[in-house]
């Protein structure tokens, strides 16, 4: 029997660091599925998905305990493997940055309990202005009875409110 864990890794960057984690995961008869890894201010922030033997859980959590001495923290989880099927949507998001466009954003999203699956964001330059742009892709799982066209519509009423482009497929 296998047992599926999410790994949340988080420390001071340095060349090697996922080749040590992917060393003990081989080592414990692991199978390293699904990551998502950015160095951000300096540290490494990672989240992995890992399927291994049962038996061998104990071994990696100690084995991944040796980890600290680099400075780097883990946190684990069993996955919930979730067997609902939905609706996807992806948006994406441009405009000029300014606080609290996520916390709008996400007030619309949870008001009709879309849930996000994924979300990346950053500052870019602005060509012409010379001041910084938000971007974020977001991609959504809809609950039933909840279409693309509500959730767009929801989040276009609140677009001229913050002054942003969106872009759904």
């Amino acid at each position: 029997m296998h047992t599926t864990l999410i790994l949340t890794v988080l420390g001071p960057d340095h060349p090697g660091l996922v080749k040590s984690l992917s060393e003990i995961l081989n080592q414990q008869q692991g199978n390293w599925t699904e990551s998502r890894m950015v160095h951000l201010g300096g540290q490494f922030a990672g989240l992995l998905q890992v399927a291994l033997p049962s038996e061998r859980v104990a071994n990696l959590k100690a084995a991944l305990d040796v980890l600290k001495d680099t400075g780097l923290k883990v946190l684990i989880a069993e996955a919930n493997e979730s067997s609902a099927s939905t609706d996807q949507l992806k948006v994406e998001v441009l405009g000029l940055d300014r606080p609290g466009i996520i916390r709008d954003i996400t007030t619309q999203l949870a008001s009709l309990k879309v849930n996000i699956e994924e979300l990346y964001s950053e500052q870019r330059p602005a060509p012409m202005s010379g001041g910084m742009l938000f971007f974020a892709a977001l991609s959504l799982s809809l609950p039933q009875g909840i279409s693309a066209e509500q959730v767009q519509t929801k989040l276009e009423d609140l677009s001229d409110q913050l002054m942003v482009d969106l872009n759904f497929a």
